[in-house]
């Protein structure tokens, strides 16, 4: 999808998502901070999820911090009704939870490798969503995004079952688009090249850190697809690489 004349930086996030309820999970950490203050400064009720999230971590009266394992599903169906119990709806979904392991081929990796990759970038947005498509089609209206990542459509080396992963999880975001369009629900997938993180920083010191995706530009992409203005973008996997494309 080609965004043609616009420019995430420079979106007015201001109340457009007023009196919005939203769920981001993975809602600590580098893009997790940046996404959740976004949603706040929109104007959106947030309850933040992560396994160790603490109530501080936002000083906010509209944030909701709830630590959670996504990787349970009965947790995750704990977590969806603890959320409907208070708010009654879930208008916005943001899934950012995920994972990294790279630098063997797949002929190298690894069951627990692969698992675990699996795991962490595909199962757990199965169980979010499993959980909370059933609320927001009875609602007849949400909105759905979820982080995947460049190498989803342009898997490189040494990064198989990352790459598989996450290749997966756009399939899944597609197909929920499909299943729920008559809902009045989007559903789409947002790929990031790297992005500008301390904890990226660290494992590649020497990288050009020019080239990197801001987390500001990718939360200013989620608000939008988030608003009515979003409302006819759906099933697309939009590609936000950075100035290194």
């Amino acid at each position: 999808m080609a965004l043609s004349g616009f420019s995430l930086r420079h979106i007015q996030v201001s109340h457009i998502l007023q009196n919005k309820i939203a769920l981001i999970t993975g809602a600590t950490g580098g893009l997790g901070t940046a996404v959740t203050q976004a949603f706040l400064d929109s104007g959106a009720t947030v309850i933040g999820v992560s396994r160790n999230l603490q109530q501080s971590a936002f000083k906010s009266g509209s944030f909701l911090g709830i630590p959670a394992e996504l990787s349970d599903p009965l947790a995750v169906n704990k977590l969806i009704q603890q959320v409907i119990d208070k708010f009654g709806r879930i208008d916005a979904l943001a899934h950012l939870v995920g994972g990294f392991a790279g630098g063997q081929a797949v002929f190298e990796t690894d069951d627990p490798t692969f698992e675990s990759m699996m795991s962490t970038n595909l199962t757990s947005a199965f169980y979010v969503l499993r959980a909370v498509i059933p609320h927001m089609r009875q609602a007849g209206s949400g909105r759905i995004i979820a982080i995947a990542s460049r190498a989803a459509e342009n898997p490189g080396p040494l990064v198989g079952a990352y790459s598989a992963s996450k290749a997966a999880l756009v399939s899944l975001i597609r197909t929920v688009a499909l299943e729920n369009k008559d809902r009045g629900i989007t559903a789409n997938a947002i790929l990031p090249g790297t992005i500008d993180t301390t904890a990226n920083r660290k494992a590649m010191p020497q990288a050009d850190t020019r080239t990197w995706v801001q987390p500001a530009s990718i939360a200013s992409l989620m608000i939008w697809l988030a608003s009515a203005a979003g409302q006819d973008v759906t099933g697309t996997a939009i590609p936000v690489y950075g100035a290194g494309l």
